[in-house]
């Protein structure tokens, strides 16, 4: 069993966790299905650009996408951005689709999406495909200093 940096990080934290491993997924229903977890309980981890070297984790459930606007007057700004696959590795240590605030290469700040608080459990990546971190919500928010807003809306 290969260790991720967010798997190392979990553990050496102290979180209470479970780790599942599948298959890689084609998509966020057939991840959920493979965990055994409803998709609204399966988390995207999305980079945002602020500025300069100013970035944050934006955590957001499956079938749920997060609102620009929301979130740019939570976090009080007029411009945001999503950086490309090849600055969003620089910035956080992970390819695109293994990215995950557990382990990341800066601490940079998370948001979590408030609709987690309804699921028992919650699963977010392990920094690699097919490797899943399953936890509390309650547990993945104080793990990682998370603010608990309400930022998306269901897609389309």
């Amino acid at each position: 069993m290969e260790s991720t940096p967010a798997l190392e990080a979990v553990t050496s934290a102290g979180v209470p966790h479970r780790v599942v491993r599948t298959e890689p997924a084609g998509s966020a229903e057939e991840s959920a299905s493979m965990q055994g977890i409803p998709p609204g309980a399966l988390l995207r981890t999305i980079v945002v650009r602020r500025g300069e070297d100013d970035y944050l984790f934006v955590l957001v459930p499956a079938g749920r996408r997060f609102d620009w606007p929301k979130l740019r007057a939570h976090l009080g700004v007029s411009r945001l951005s999503l950086p490309d696959a090849d600055e969003a590795q620089r910035v956080t240590g992970y390819v695109r689709y293994t990215i995950t605030p557990f382990g990341s290469t800066t601490a940079w700040p998370v948001i979590a999406d408030a609709s987690i608080t309804g699921q028992t459990v919650v699963a977010i990546g392990g920094g690699a495909r097919g490797v899943n971190l399953h936890l509390a919500p309650s547990d993945l928010v104080a793990a990682l200093a998370a603010e608990v807003v309400d930022v998306t809306v269901p897609e389309a």
